[in-house]
């Protein structure tokens, strides 16, 4: 059966989904092969929990004319969401960076959906099957669609926007981000910027940060739409910035108090403001969806605890983010500052000089009490009154619980898989 053909049953479809545990009735399944599973084998299963259609890769579980056998289920995935999105034919934002893209995807959404029916990738669902998935979610009714790519080798971006086809493309930033797969930061920088190179051909925009001087580089020449601080060479000026701790900004005589923690926040916030006013949303709206936004998810979370005030920001860290976050904290008003910063992870060979050079970044912190976690830190302990090392989670653990904290300031970050949230239970 042909992609046309199987377009014609998805339509018919409610949804698509590749997980028999979130099946939807009349959905559309697509058995995705894993690293520890076949999903052919669930096949029937999904049709019993009321898909109206399963795709498979493997003719051995073929049940009935509800099933649709093809070579490879990941690719017609991906092929079946490229022809659809062809067949919605509606203008797509995507993004793209190092730091800030999912909370970015998130401000741009909620500015966007004031004016237009929007529908955006779902958490970070941005990778070779979220993106198919988040383009297979959009439909008649979407007027603009907004997706977020991740990468964390050369050549993906490329093959993402080739599925998704964006008019409209945003880089939030060039950073220390799986070092590992790109080969260092000039592999980052080269991977990011394929997106760059897509629109280039596709004659689409680019919206671009001119405070970040690699992407007025790389976007050289390209359509383009410009924001920035005090930059009356930009289409949107932003007039001033400030974080202690809620970044606030200020453009047109319009003041925008956010709910987000920290100035490394602020250049998310513009990005949204300048697509919204790009895309002709009313100032008035623009800073009631700024406003209005709340970060969850472990993402620079303001949270209190008894007396003490915790930045929560333990969704995930590199070098880059790392240490944007470490400077912010150490500028906030307030004593009693503690810092519990935990392993970076995907570095590579360079792992061990980028802890350090953490390290040796928050030696000027002699008024924060810092708490180093993980094996990579530890490896880099050095003897300072306020640093504390810990090799891992539970000999931190043992140490913190113990200790009680009032009237304190806390930033808490590292990279996912320290789940460094656990912190809270002994405050």
């Amino acid at each position: 059966m042909n992609i046309s053909a199987i377009h014609n049953l998805f339509l018919k479809c409610s949804s698509v989904s590749i997980d028999t545990r979130k099946i939807e009735l009349n959905s559309m399944f697509v058995a995705i092969k894993g690293e520890r599973f076949d999903a052919n084998t669930f096949a029937k299963e999904a049709l019993d929990r009321g898909a109206s259609y399963v795709i498979i890769d493997n003719d051995s579980y073929y049940i009935d004319e509800r099933t649709i056998i093809v070579e490879d289920s990941l690719i017609a995935l991906q092929e079946l969401s490229k022809f659809h999105r062809l067949y919605l034919n509606l203008p797509i934002v995507a993004l793209t960076g190092s730091n800030g893209k999912t909370t970015t995807k998130e401000l741009i959404q909620v500015v966007l959906a004031r004016k237009f029916k929007t529908k955006a990738t779902v958490g970070n669902f941005n990778n070779h099957i979220g993106v198919p998935l988040t383009l297979l979610s959009f439909t008649k009714e979407t007027e603009i669609g907004i997706v977020e790519m991740g990468a964390n080798h050369q050549k993906e971006i490329a093959f993402l926007c080739e599925l998704a086809m964006p008019n409209f493309g945003y880089i939030t930033n060039f950073g220390k981000a799986h070092l590992e797969g790109f080969g260092g930061i000039e592999g980052v920088i080269r991977g990011k910027s394929e997106m760059y190179q897509y629109l280039n051909k596709a004659n689409g925009l680019t919206f671009v940060n001119l405070e970040d001087p690699i992407q007025v580089d790389k976007s050289m020449g390209l359509r383009s739409f410009s924001f920035g601080i005090q930059k009356k060479c930009a289409d949107i000026t932003i007039a001033s910035v400030n974080a202690n701790p809620f970044v606030e900004i200020v453009f047109d005589d319009v003041v925008i108090k956010s709910n987000m923690i920290g100035l490394y926040n602020a250049n998310n916030l513009n990005a949204a403001l300048a697509i919204g006013k790009y895309f002709k949303v009313a100032d008035l709206a623009i800073k009631e969806a700024l406003e209005g936004y709340v970060p969850e998810n472990n993402r620079s979370q303001l949270l209190t605890k008894g007396s003490s005030q915790i930045i929560l920001d333990a969704y995930n860290a590199n070098p880059s983010s790392m240490a944007v976050a470490i400077a912010n904290f150490v500028q906030l008003d307030g004593g009693n500052k503690v810092m519990v910063l935990g392993d970076m992870f995907e570095l590579g060979e360079e792992s061990l000089q980028e802890h350090k050079a953490i390290v040796e970044s928050a030696v000027i912190t002699n008024d924060v009490k810092c708490y180093f976690v993980g094996e990579a830190f530890f490896r880099n302990k050095i003897e300072k009154s306020n640093f504390e090392f810990y090799q891992n989670f539970e000999c931190f653990a043992a140490a913190f619980k113990e200790l009680k904290f009032e009237n304190s300031m806390l930033l808490i970050k590292g990279s996912r898989g320290m789940a460094l949230e656990r912190t809270l239970e002994f405050l």
